[in-house]
């Protein structure tokens, strides 16, 4: 029992003299010393997010027509400061794997399947676009949403099986302009990254791309204003750290998609919570290069 008294008696020493020392101001420069490292250390990630800007082709180009435009496109995209990825249709990954070699330009799948090989007529699998030359995959497009009925519980599949494998996911969510109107743009959005990203490590998290697309935007003509666009990314990345921590948040990269042009991507690609874009239909003209070479 004195052993016991006496270890009590120290410990409340102790911590009557850190309380002391606290109030007193002498640990306060320690603590700041370490806020000051945190905050220059999340700068450092944030300056460290290169922008990626991936065209997704969707089902437009064949095989011939594929490698023409990137014939085309490679001098006008050509950049050491952005990341350039075209996202192509599966007849087409071959033949533009092959026409890119030597550039700055990486190819991306339009989709996958979370199987690695089966009976599944029609899909095409990670191992399939690992061999072939792919490196990113595009997830969860609203395009697969709505017309193929993917939901969250098989996109959380897929994101899982590409980093398995190796490869690394854009990741796509939006909101509806029904969404929007009624007030639940966020609320949609948290649901859709939560529930794709179950069982995902911060690491892998911090690797990948998230894009924003408006539903209401994509294709239209319309595109969001620069503050809506920035509003949601930086939302995706607080809830980001809200599942993670700050650094995983830093370190992601979030594009925005929905009608992107020459015209708008300047200004949208200024914000500081957007990275780059997920282009479609101007990703197949030539001025694809003047949002690639923005500034």
């Amino acid at each position: 029992m004195r052993l016991r008294d006496k270890g009590k008696k120290k410990l409340v020493k102790k911590l009557k003299w850190i309380r002391y020392n606290f109030r007193n101001g002498k640990y306060n420069y320690f603590i700041k010393i370490i806020k000051i490292k945190k905050l220059e250390f999340l700068e450092e990630l944030k300056m460290a997010r290169r922008k990626i800007i991936a065209g997704n082709w969707k089902m437009n180009m064949t095989p011939s027509e594929a490698v023409k435009l990137v014939e085309e496109l490679k001098p006008l995209v050509a950049s050491e400061t952005v990341d350039v990825v075209f996202c192509v249709p599966a007849i087409d990954i071959v033949p533009v794997v092959e026409a890119v070699k030597g550039t700055n330009i990486a190819v991306g799948a339009e989709n996958m399947y979370y199987e690695d090989k089966g009976a599944y007529t029609g899909e095409i699998s990670a191992d399939m676009l690992l061999d072939a030359g792919v490196k990113y995959v595009i997830l969860g497009h609203s395009e697969r949403r709505d017309y193929f009925k993917e939901d969250d519980v098989m996109l959380n599949k897929k994101v899982k099986k590409a980093f398995e494998k190796g490869l690394t996911p854009i990741l796509c969510c939006g909101e509806s302009l029904e969404q929007r109107e009624m007030g639940v743009t966020m609320d949609w959005i948290r649901l859709q990254i939560k529930s794709d990203l179950v069982d995902v490590t911060a690491d892998q998290v911090a690797s990948m791309v998230i894009a924003y697309e408006p539903i209401w935007a994509i294709g239209t003509g319309k595109t969001a204003t620069t503050e809506q666009a920035q509003e949601v990314c930086k939302g995706i990345r607080e809830l980001i750290a809200e599942m993670y921590d700050e650094a995983t948040a830093e370190a992601v990269r979030i594009q925005y998609g929905g009608s992107v042009n020459a015209a708008t991507a300047a200004d949208l690609f200024s914000q500081p919570d957007i990275d780059g874009g997920l282009v479609g239909g101007a990703a197949l003209k030539p001025d694809f290069g003047k949002i690639v070479n923005y500034k």
